[in-house]
């Protein structure tokens, strides 16, 4: 089979990070580039640690885009609280010298979908900022994406306000936009990733991997998810943005069904929250298959197994 052309748009973040390392560790991927947006940390930070994890693995062949420096109306939230004032806590890593690309990453994003001999698949890992803007200043590049899969939402309780998930609260409005654009989406919320825990076993087992990567891995998620583990009462903290890139290997790992989501984009109270339609009227057009359950171990092994080769 062919590698999946895809792009992936992300705010590293160390659970970005550990998503770009299972993505650049899988030869059924082709990955045409990365662009970042402000979220976890501002864009200075999220376009160098994303350069930097690729630089680790000595995949300098991957363009590296910096995107929007904030949200499309808002104010930017970040969560340094979460992953570190770096965006990956628990590690230091050189200054990248991979070098960042002179082009916008919405206009690599226009560029590269409408030249596209395929259809692209977009992983979206963060604020849908770039994805959103992208897709008013050119929307006939919808006709050329295949797919989006993206960790956003919740559909139960939140994880930065009671309603709202930090990807889709950071900018709901560009939330809105992607929603409402009918590109076919898989949705992997908040209710999906606090399934897949690092628990103390699996983070031994991460920690048993005798390599530099390895360690960089066991480092990361030493220090990750500990306050939403203890605010939830979890297990183990977890580990959100990766479930985007094993969905792609291995969708036989998660199940759903199809709904249809909005936006809360102007109340106070639930500013950010997905609501989502199981059965209502917009059903029949709904695009959204809405990702309920994971097979938590067989997303530990197929990441360990992955970050092995490195």
């Amino acid at each position: 089979m062919c590698p999946l052309p895809i792009i992936i748009d992300c705010d590293p973040g160390v659970d970005d990070a550990i998503a770009i390392l299972l993505a650049l560790a899988s030869p059924e991927l082709d990955i045409l580039g990365i662009t970042t947006v402000a979220g976890n940390v501002p864009l200075p930070l999220t376009q160098s640690n994303a350069r930097k994890i690729c630089e680790l693995v000595n995949r300098r062949d991957i363009p590296i885009y910096a995107g929007c420096p904030r949200p499309m109306l808002r104010s930017l939230h970040t969560a340094e609280e979460i992953h570190g004032k770096t965006g990956l806590e628990g590690v230091t890593l050189p200054e990248p010298t991979l070098p960042l690309q002179h082009q916008h990453g919405v206009q690599f994003l226009i560029e590269t979908l409408l030249t596209a001999k395929e259809p692209i698949t977009l992983a979206t890992l963060g604020p849908l900022t770039n994805v959103a803007i992208a897709l008013i200043q050119a929307p006939q590049i919808a006709e050329h994406i295949r797919e989006i899969v993206m960790m956003g939402g919740a559909i139960t309780q939140g994880n930065v306000t009671p309603s709202a998930e930090f990807n889709i609260y950071v900018d709901p409005h560009a939330a809105e936009v992607v929603f409402a654009s009918g590109l076919p989406t898989t949705l992997l919320s908040l209710d999906v990733t606090h399934q897949v825990l690092t628990s103390p076993d699996r983070l031994a087992v991460l920690r048993g991997i005798k390599t530099p990567v390895g360690q960089v891995v066991a480092d990361l998620l030493s220090h990750y998810g500990r306050l939403d583990g203890d605010r939830h009462d979890l297990p183990g903290g977890p580990l959100h943005d990766p479930n985007v890139i094993a969905y792609l290997l291995r969708p036989h790992l998660y199940e759903g069904k199809r709904g249809h989501i909005s936006v809360e984009t102007s109340s106070p109270l639930t500013l950010g929250r997905t609501v989502v339609d199981w059965w209502g009227s917009h059903l029949e057009h709904s695009t959204v298959h809405i990702i309920e359950t994971a097979d938590a171990d067989g997303f530990y092994e197929l990441l360990v197994e992955r970050i092995q080769r490195f």
